[in-house]
């Protein structure tokens, strides 16, 4: 059994050779790139299993990979940073122009892409001879229709759009979690019948208040509290460390009170970014702090990048699960069109939306580790290998493809050259 330091030890230097290999024979983008190359590998890895049974490299790489929890590694590690590292860069000012339409397609959006995809999920395995109750069908809808903040700020770094269809990407995919995880909580009760069979209206409304306000309110306290402390003092050092402190102490104190940690770091991560900068940090300090988390951001947007290709060596695929895990993808596809438009048409009388924001949403609206992750967590049901199939389908096919192609496609219908 490998120690934690050696399993670490094994994918930094994974993420740097298929990092530096990527970036001198490939080209691609480099999360996407290592992404393609976790996958290549691990594909070839397969077919060398089926080739030569007798080789035993690929079990004992599998092996190794089980020995990593991808969904503690991602919910209640890497995503804390991951979060609180894109917030800080986020503009209030903007946000807050555009709080309606984040809000609304946060919200509302996210349960009409549940929805859609739960019956369209539900229907088309049906017709595909992989039959998927109705419950876990919904449970597939809630965990794949909450857009990656992950995926969506790595991929913006890359894509010039207009400064407000940004704020909409970036504020929907980054405060879309709360809502996202408190439906597929009750979609889960309600599928192993935790629930009775029956959900009240009233304690799903109480559950999202406590998690998503109760979040809300934690994030804005202790931010708040970090930047009194940081403005007290001109120490970059410890500046930095006070940063480090209010994401690990925020996330594990909205853990242990049951609130949404995704959304306490954030609103803290945006809080300490636009107040610090103007009247708590120095100059000097502003370059190291903002550096520092722009280098965690890239270093383990690397690794989970890396992990999401690798993460198919782990999972068993059946292959008659191949048609229903590819016919998710149109279908995830037309629920994201469905779950943007709805609020955006709703909203154009008193917002304004540039030129494309429907298309350039739809196509930007990116899934990732947190999909998986949450998969990867449901309980050992005979759904369970069908659901992580379309679940892996969905989400490499929106990095890989959509991610990709995002810049012709802004470029094609938005005013950006």
């Amino acid at each position: 059994m490998l120690s934690a330091f050696d399993l670490i030890a094994i994918l930094l230097v994974l993420t740097a050779v298929f990092g530096w290999l990527n970036h001198v024979l490939i080209g691609l983008p480099h999360a996407i790139g290592l992404l393609v190359m976790g996958l290549v590998s691990s594909l070839i890895l397969i077919g060398i299993e089926i080739a030569l049974p007798d080789v035993s490299l690929y079990e004992d790489l599998r092996r190794l990979l089980r020995q990593i929890d991808f969904q503690e590694a991602v919910l209640n590690g890497m995503l804390a940073f991951l979060l609180f590292a894109g917030a800080l860069h986020v503009n209030l000012a903007v946000l807050k122009s555009r709080a309606w339409a984040v809000g609304l397609m946060a919200t509302v959006g996210v349960l009409i892409s549940t929805g859609v995809i739960g019956f369209g999920f539900w229907w088309l395995s049906a017709l595909l001879g992989a039959a998927v109750p109705f419950a876990w069908s919904l449970v597939f809808g809630a965990l794949i229709s909450p857009t990656d903040p992950v995926a969506v700020l790595s991929t913006l770094k890359s894509v010039s759009v207009p400064k407000t269809l940004e704020a909409d990407m970036a504020g929907e995919s980054l405060f879309n979690d709360g809502v996202g995880v408190v439906i597929f909580t009750v979609v889960v009760a309600i599928a192993t019948g935790q629930s009775g069979g029956a959900v009240e209206i009233g304690e799903v409304a109480r559950l999202f208040l406590y998690e998503a306000l109760g979040g809300a309110i934690l994030g804005l306290v202790s931010g708040y509290v970090a930047y009194r402390a940081t403005r007290a003092i001109d120490d970059y050092p410890i500046e930095t460390l006070i940063s480090l402190a209010l994401v690990m102490g925020a996330y594990a104190l909205a853990s242990r009170l049951h609130m949404s940690g995704p959304i306490a770091v954030v609103v803290a991560g945006i809080l300490l970014g636009n107040r610090g900068p103007r009247d708590a940090m120095s100059d000097e300090t502003q370059r190291y702090l903002f550096s520092f988390w722009t280098l965690v951001d890239e270093v383990l947007n690397s690794v989970l990048f890396l992990l999401i290709g690798l993460e198919v060596l782990v999972l068993s695929f059946d292959r008659s699960f191949l048609w229903p895990a590819i016919s998710v993808i149109p279908l995830v596809l037309l629920a994201r069109f469905l779950a943007v438009s709805i609020p955006v048409m709703a909203l154009r009388s008193r917002i304004a939306f540039v030129r494309g924001t429907i298309p350039v949403l739809t196509w930007g609206g990116l899934r990732g580790g947190i999909s998986i992750a949450l998969a990867l967590s449901l309980p050992s049901v005979a759904e369970k290998p069908i659901l992580l199939a379309a679940t892996y389908a969905a989400v490499v096919f929106t990095i890989v493809v959509q991610g990709l192609s995002l810049k012709a496609v802004v470029r094609r219908v938005s005013d950006c050259p």
